[in-house]
C-alpha cells in the first residue's frame, strides 16, 4: 500500500527519497507506520527528503528483492513519476537483495544501516568516535564489495604487488581487512584510556551514573540541567554519540559522576554496537542506569524494550536501573499518573521545565545510598585527614568529640571500607 508523506514541496537541495517496508504476518501495522515515522526522522537527520512510503503485506521478505518482484517493478514505475532520487528499506538488505533492486529500480538503494551509518559518521567530532564509525561502515561494506575500493589505500602497483591470478576485488578485499584490523587495535588502545581513566575516578569514591535511553528522548537535555554542561542537544536522531562525565552533587552530601551516552533505536546495527563498545563500557561499568524515556512518544513502551535489547547486548541488562518518564509537559497530568501507578519505583520529570528534578535527584540518592555502609567510628585525633575524607566521600551524620578520639557515625562508599576498618566500633 501507498502511504503518503504530507510534503508540499521538495525542500530546496534535498534528495527526494521512497521509504520502503514490510508487514509480515503478527506485525502490528501501526508499529510498522511507527518504525516508518522513524526511518523518515532518521532520512531527514541525514539531510533527505521523503516524499513517499510503500508498506507491502508477505509472510517474509523475499530472498531476491526483500519486496515481491512485482512491488519492486511498481516502486521503479513510482520513482519515473515522481523523479524520486533514493529508495530506502527499512531493514537491512543482504547485498544481492540491494544489487536486484538496483537492477530494477535503476535509482540509488539504501538499506536502515546504511542510514544509521550515515548519521553516526555526519556526528561523530572526536578521533574515537570516528575511528568507531569507520570500522562499523567497513564491517557492513566488507561483504558488499564491488571494484569499488582502490580509494582506501594507495595502489602501489608494479612486479611483486599482486599474487598469481589474484584479481582487484580480492585486492581490495584484503586492504579492507587490514584497515579494520588497524583501527580495531587503535580501539582496543582507546579502551585501556578509558579503562585507566575510570580507575582514576573510582579513586573519588563517586558512584558512577550512566543516562541510557532511546535516541530523542531528552537525555542531553536532562544531562545539561543536571551538569550545567553544553552537551548539543537538538530534536535530532542521534544528536550525541561522544560520552561526557560531569560530577553532580546529589541530596545527603553524595556527589556522583553522571554520562551521557549515546542514545538507542530499534534495529540497532550489530556492527556498530560491537564497534561502540569503547564507548557503551562506560554504560556497563555504571552503579546505576537513568533509563530516559519520552513519554509523549506514542510508541514509548516500544521504546522502551528497544533499549532493554541493546543493553542486553553490551551485557548491562543487570545493571541496577531507574526509570525517568521525561516531556511531562507534552501529556496530560492523568496519563502521568496512569504511567507511575503501572511502572512502580519511577520516576516523572520534565527536562525542559525542570519539573521534578528535585525528586529525581532524591530518587537517584536513595538509590546510590544502598551502596553506603552506615559505620560507628572511633578516630585519634591525629587522624583528622580521614574525618576530613569521610566528610568529602561519605556523608557525615554524627561528630563528637571524647576525649582524645572523634566519635563519627558515617556512611561510606565501599571504597573507604578498608581505610576505616582500623576504627570501627559497635555503636
Amino acid at each position: 500500500m501507498l502511504v503518503p508523506k504530507v510534503k508540499k514541496a521538495q525542500e530546496a537541495g534535498k534528495e527526494r527519497s521512497m521509504l520502503v517496508a514490510l508487514e509480515r504476518d503478527g506485525d502490528s501495522h501501526a508499529d510498522q507506520v511507527d518504525s516508518l515515522d522513524e526511518l523518515a526522522s532518521l532520512v531527514g537527520t541525514a539531510g533527505g527528503d521523503v516524499v513517499r512510503s510503500v508498506i507491502q503485506r508477505l509472510p517474509r521478505p523475499t530472498a531476491p528483492y526483500y519486496i515481491g518482484k512485482g512491488k519492486a517493478e511498481e516502486v521503479a514505475a513510482t520513482c519515473e513519476e515522481e523523479e524520486i532520487h533514493s529508495v530506502i528499506f527499512d531493514d537491512e538488505l543482504s547485498p544481492a537483495q540491494s544489487r536486484n533492486l538496483s537492477n530494477v529500480v535503476k535509482r540509488k538503494i539504501i538499506d536502515r544501516t546504511q542510514i544509521i551509518l550515515d548519521i553516526f559518521a555526519f556526528r561523530a567530532k572526536t578521533k574515537e568516535g570516528k575511528l568507531q564509525i569507520e570500522l562499523a561502515q567497513l564491517n557492513y561494506l566488507l561483504p558488499r564489495l564491488t571494484r569499488m575500493w582502490t580509494h582506501l589505500s594507495r595502489q602501489t602497483g608494479g612486479i611483486g604487488t599482486r599474487g598469481p591470478g589474484e584479481t582487484q576485488l580480492e585486492v581490495d578485499r584484503r586492504r579492507v581487512q587490514e584497515k579494520i584490523a588497524k583501527i580495531s587495535r587503535d580501539l582496543e588502545a582507546v579502551r585501556q584510556h578509558r579503562a585507566t581513566q575510570r580507575q582514576g575516578r573510582s579513586r573519588h569514591n563517586w558512584p558512577v551514573v550512566s543516562l541510557v535511553g532511546y535516541t530523542n528522548a531528552g537525555k542531553s537535555t536532562l544531562f545539561n540541567h543536571l551538569t550545567r554542561a553544553e552537551v548539543l542537544a537538538e530534536d535530532k536522531l542521534f544528536a550525541t554519540l561522544d560520552p561526557t562525565t560531569r560530577v553532580v552533587d546529589l541530596p545527603e552530601k553524595q556527589r556522583a559522576l553522571f554520562t551521557d551516552t549515546v542514545g538507542f533505536i530499534k534495529k540497532l546495527p550489530h556492527d556498530l554496537v560491537e564497534a561502540f563498545k569503547a564507548t557503551l563500557e562506560e554504560v556497563c561499568e555504571a552503579d546505576l542506569l537513568l533509563h530516559i524515556v519520552d513519554l509523549s512518544h506514542p510508541q514509548y513502551d516500544n521504546q522502551i524494550v528497544a533499549v532493554q535489547e541493546v543493553l542486553s547486548q553490551i551485557g548491562a541488562h543487570e545493571k541496577p536501573a531507574l526509570v525517568v518518564f521525561n516531556k511531562t509537559d507534552r501529556v496530560a497530568p492523568e496519563t502521568v499518573a496512569r504511567v507511575l501507578d503501572f511502572h512502580a519505583s519511577s520516576v516523572a520529570i520534565s527536562a525542559e521545565t525542570g519539573e521534578g528534578i528535585d525528586g529525581l535527584l532524591r530518587a537517584i540518592s536513595d538509590r546510590l545510598a544502598a551502596r553506603r555502609q552506615r559505620v560507628h567510628l572511633l578516630v585519634p585525633h591525629n587522624e583528622t585527614s580521614l574525618v576530613a575524607e569521610l566528610h568529602r566521600e561519605g556523608s557525615v551524620e554524627e561528630i563528637s568529640y571524647e576525649g582524645d578520639e572523634i566519635a563519627v557515625t558515617a556512611r561510606i562508599p565501599p571504597g573507604l571500607q578498608r581505610r576505616i576498618e582500623p576504627y570501627l566500633t559497635k555503636g
